[in-house]
């Protein structure tokens, strides 16, 4: 894959590839065709045609048992096996054969988990550690100032695991401990460090309880220009919202579905998208990562299945100075929703 590669060219594989179809997956052929002809053999799992016989096993998607004809006195019961049967099915098929399907698709497009280390030691450890056992991506690191001894952790991941964790220490502290380094300028470094197909952002606020990642992968696949955890909607009407107090208008959480922005806690993106679109000026995180998911071109998305993500706290910093550094994001954001 590169970035230049058309959304075309990543379509999903067709259900059939994976399970002949996205039937009951019983054969469903029945009879014979005509006298003295042979059985009918599939062709595939739940592809054999049409011409079901006509018993209630048959029509419930069961090849159906001969001997049930003319049995007039467990009908209903046998049809609600039959029902009860045909769910317990369709429920295999929505846990087995989607989750191949999402596993196919997803196979041959790469993927990197990028992370801003800027304290929180523990939180860090116990982030890293869930996509190491959850997920086979490659996790890239930015560490900044090493805060609190975090970077020490962070390095000692890596050397653990040296085929799947990349750490760039840098000097610089982050900007809200009075440092040079900023969200955007810094977020945009492990942009360009990055040279897989789908770039993830995580904040290690959070972690993940199994693989979350293979349905915002399969969604960007899908054609979406990006996937996340939590969608967000505006409250507030933009042609009359102002500035509030807070430092910004008020937003609500939405999804699953087309979304009008993600939080950037948990966030793919396709990165040849990105690279256009990411705030760089941005010194704090709020606000910043929904005028980075109002930039990109293209359909926004929240899976539908429930990702298995936890919160591990808030990470947050002194009030005044979040207040601030939201205002200055706030007006961008406000002003791309007018502007859409």
């Amino acid at each position: 894959m590169t970035d230049d590669t058309s959304t075309s060219s990543l379509r999903p594989a067709r259900i059939e590839q994976i399970a002949g179809s996205a039937g009951s997956g019983r054969d469903t052929t029945g009879g014979q065709e005509g006298a003295g002809a042979r059985p009918r053999t599939a062709t595939g799992v739940g592809t054999a045609g049409t011409h079901a016989r006509l018993n209630p096993a048959a029509e419930l998607g069961f090849s159906g048992d001969p001997g049930q004809h003319g049995d007039t006195g467990g009908g209903m019961l046998h049809a609600q096996r039959a029902w009860d049967a045909s769910l317990a099915m369709n429920r295999l098929d929505e846990l087995g054969v989607n989750a191949e399907r999402r596993r196919v698709e997803t196979q041959d497009v790469t993927a990197a988990v990028c992370l801003l280390v800027d304290g929180w030691p523990l939180d860090v450890e116990r982030c890293v550690r869930s996509v190491i056992e959850h997920t086979g991506v490659q996790v890239l690191a930015l560490d900044l100032g090493n805060v609190d001894g975090a970077g020490d952790v962070l390095q000692e991941l890596a050397e653990r695991h040296p085929e799947r964790i990349a750490v760039w220490h840098v000097a610089e502290e982050p900007h809200w401990r009075g440092g040079t380094a900023g969200w955007g300028e810094s977020r945009a470094k492990l942009l360009r460090l990055d040279e897989s197909d789908v770039h993830v952002l995580m904040e290690t606020s959070v972690a993940l309880l199994g693989d979350a990642l293979t349905p915002l992968v399969a969604a960007i696949v899908e054609g979406a220009v990006a996937a996340g955890w939590r969608g967000m909607e505006p409250l507030d009407d933009v042609r009359e919202a102002s500035e509030p107090p807070d430092g910004g208008m008020r937003w609500r959480e939405a999804g699953p579905g087309k979304v009008r922005a993600l939080a950037g806690d948990l966030m793919a993106v396709r990165r040849s998208a990105a690279l256009g679109a990411l705030p760089e000026d941005a010194n704090y995180g709020g606000y910043a990562d929904l005028e980075l998911s109002l930039a990109l071109r293209g359909e926004l998305v929240v899976p539908e299945v429930r990702l298995p993500v936890e919160r591990l706290g808030r990470h947050d910093v002194s009030p005044d100075y979040r207040a601030r550094e939201c205002r200055r994001n706030y007006d961008g954001v406000l002003r791309m929703l007018r502007a859409s």
